[in-house]
């Protein structure tokens, strides 16, 4: 038994040394390899960049590790430059790229790099390129040649590299947290934004007598995924962050996802609007789950051009606040409609659909006479808003963007709304037409109270249709409100107190002189308002709307110009018969003093 243990392990120890032995040569053999090779490698390296890029761009790396083992290798202090000479030469050609790239990075790793497979076949195949932290800076200056430039390149690269290389495929390209810089040099005075945190992953870039053709690749490659964990700045006037929370996106697919995206003032709704720079009103988003498909990432490389097929957004909300305080403003906001806006953005955009799913809006007012904060909400809206562009050859195929959108006022009212706007209008013309179905009036106080020093008592919508045109300049339209049992209590302000009174006499006079109970009424008559409403520049598209329906509200409960001054004489005849009242009392006072003194 002794004699069989002492002769297996003499094995194992021949074994181990043997082992050893071979790794020893073969670590003796890949660093004399290595050191062989390495010139040839970085000639290789050097020619492959000059040769796939028609001598546009060089690379430059202060040494070079190789271990023929393992099959891979890492550059140090790597940089990518173009040769502005060439640049200028391919301008003037009309052959040089909308965009040139400057990257920097202090390591480059290459994973099996498949030495031998290249010496046999001269098929040069590497698993994966990564490299950390690079520092990436893209300058895009557009050409007119440019214009209509397919993702696939006309001449194939592998003319440029077929004398010595069958085939040159790299499997994955890691960029790690790039930090990526975007010069504009389309102006006359560049402009840079930049990001940080970016994760770019490139897939099958290949390089052989076929990938040119080969219409399922985008630049030779199969595929390019973007992830973006944080991303954070602050807008140009300081007055608002904007963040991104976990972007992803895939070329071949054309989707990107964002899991949330924020607008967050930084100062309160009171403090906002006095701030340098701050416009009256003040914006608060917040939106999770937006998607969008189909996009096309050649016109964005090319052009900066944001193109899709089609946007998701759900469950987020828009807050917007204005103080009446600060509305005195002259600040004329002509040309701020939402389809305006859209035509002054700075980059092109088509968005074919857009799909809202359970969005908030809210818009609030602080009023100036009752000191309290009014708000109407629009809840749970959803729809679709169709053809939202500012490129011409897509306004001139269709040249209306059209809303369809559904909606609960104060989450009770079902609101059905349609917008149409004239993306080709110098005048802003749109069109809005709706339903507003059931409802209990009283659910209104919240913006009628601070906002109106109205309360509404009792009073139930049936239905209110409405269907207007307007322009920078005017709306007009008409409006029916079918109601009944309509009470209500006018307030005012009283020095002194937090809350708003009730003036019970005139409530009493609105309510039996001025306002229709019913509409309509016991006789079957229906009032129909006829809606015109001159628009002063001043007055947002929100303000806009909202006054334009106001007054047919107003005119079909019985607010009327006559009824209005017929309330205003009886009020002042009540003023005149309680002050006359309130003499007679000092007098008769007067006298009962003076009978006090005599006595």
């Amino acid at each position: 038994m002794t004699e069989k243990f002492r002769k297996k392990r003499k094995v194992a120890i021949w074994i181990t040394c043997i082992a050893l032995g071979v790794v020893a040569v073969l670590m003796v053999a890949s660093k004399y390899a290595g050191h062989k090779f390495k010139p040839l490698i970085k000639e290789q390296i050097k020619a492959l960049v000059l040769s796939t890029t028609d001598s546009l761009y060089h690379i430059e790396f202060s040494s070079l590790k190789i271990n023929m083992l393992t099959a891979n290798a890492s550059l140090n202090d790597v940089r990518v430059v173009p040769d502005t000479q060439v640049y200028r030469r391919l301008i003037e050609r009309k052959k040089a790229p909308n965009n040139i790239y400057y990257i920097e990075l202090q390591k480059m790793r290459i994973r099996n790099f498949h030495l031998f497979r290249f010496l046999k076949t001269r098929k040069l195949n590497i698993n994966e390129l990564i490299l950390d932290q690079p520092k990436v800076t893209m300058v895009n200056r557009q050409f007119a040649y440019n214009e209509n430039k397919s993702a696939q390149p006309k001449e194939s690269p592998y003319n440029l590299i077929s004398a010595y290389l069958k085939e040159f495929r790299i499997r994955t390209i890691n960029f790690n947290d790039v930090s990526f810089k975007y010069i504009n040099h389309n102006h006359v005075l560049p402009d840079a934004d930049s990001v940080g945190n970016l994760n770019v992953t490139l897939k099958d870039y290949l390089i052989d007598s076929t990938s040119a053709q080969d219409k399922s690749r985008l630049y030779l490659l199969k595929d390019i995924v973007l992830k973006l964990k944080e991303y954070t700045f602050a807008t140009p006037d300081s007055l608002y962050h904007v963040s991104l929370d976990q972007l992803d996106f895939s070329a071949s697919s054309g989707k990107l996802n964002i899991n949330s995206f924020n607008v967050i003032p930084r100062y309160d709704e009171m403090k906002f609007g006095t701030m340098p720079g701050a416009k009256n009103n003040r914006y608060h988003i917040r939106m999770s789950n937006i998607s969008l498909d189909g996009i096309d990432l050649t016109a964005y490389i090319l052009k900066q051009q944001l193109l899709a097929r089609e946007m998701n957004v759900a469950n987020g909300f828009i807050d917007v606040f204005s103080n009446a305080e600060l509305s005195r403003r002259t600040e004329d906001r002509t040309g701020r409609f939402p389809q305006q806006l859209l035509q002054r953005a700075a980059k092109q955009i088509s968005i074919d659909k857009i799909n809202l799913n359970n969005v908030g809006i809210g818009y609030s007012v602080y009023h100036e006479e009752s000191k309290q904060k009014g708000t109407i909400t629009f809840e749970n809206t959803f729809g679709t808003i169709t053809n939202v562009t500012n490129a011409e050859k897509f306004k001139n195929r269709n040249p209306l963007m059209v809303a369809n959108l559904t909606s609960y006022v104060m989450g009770r009212g079902k609101l059905d709304v349609n917008f149409k706007f004239d993306l080709k209008a110098k005048d802003g013309a749109f069109s809005y037409s709706g339903a507003l179905h059931e409802m209990d009036g009283k659910a209104l106080n919240r913006i009628t109270r601070p906002l109106g020093m109205l309360e509404i008592r009792s009073g139930a919508v049936e239905k209110l249709n409405f269907n207007v045109v307007a322009n920078d300049r005017e709306a007009k339209g008409r409006l029916w409100f079918k109601y009944k049992d309509l009470s209500v209590s006018l307030l005012k302000k009283e020095d002194g107190e937090s809350r708003l009174v009730k003036q019970g006499w005139m409530s009493f006079l609105a309510n039996a002189m001025v306002l229709n109970a019913s509409n309509p009424d016991e006789t079957g008559k229906f009032v129909t308002a006829d809606l015109r409403l001159e628009r002063a520049p001043t007055m947002s598209f929100f303000s806009f709307v909202w006054k334009t329906l106001l007054q047919g509200i107003r005119h079909s409960v019985g607010v009327t110009v006559e009824k209005e001054q017929q309330i205003k004489t009886q009020i002042a005849r009540f003023k005149e018969i309680k002050a006359s009242r309130e003499e007679r009392q000092r007098r008769r006072e007067r006298r009962r003093a003076a009978k006090e003194r005599i006595k």
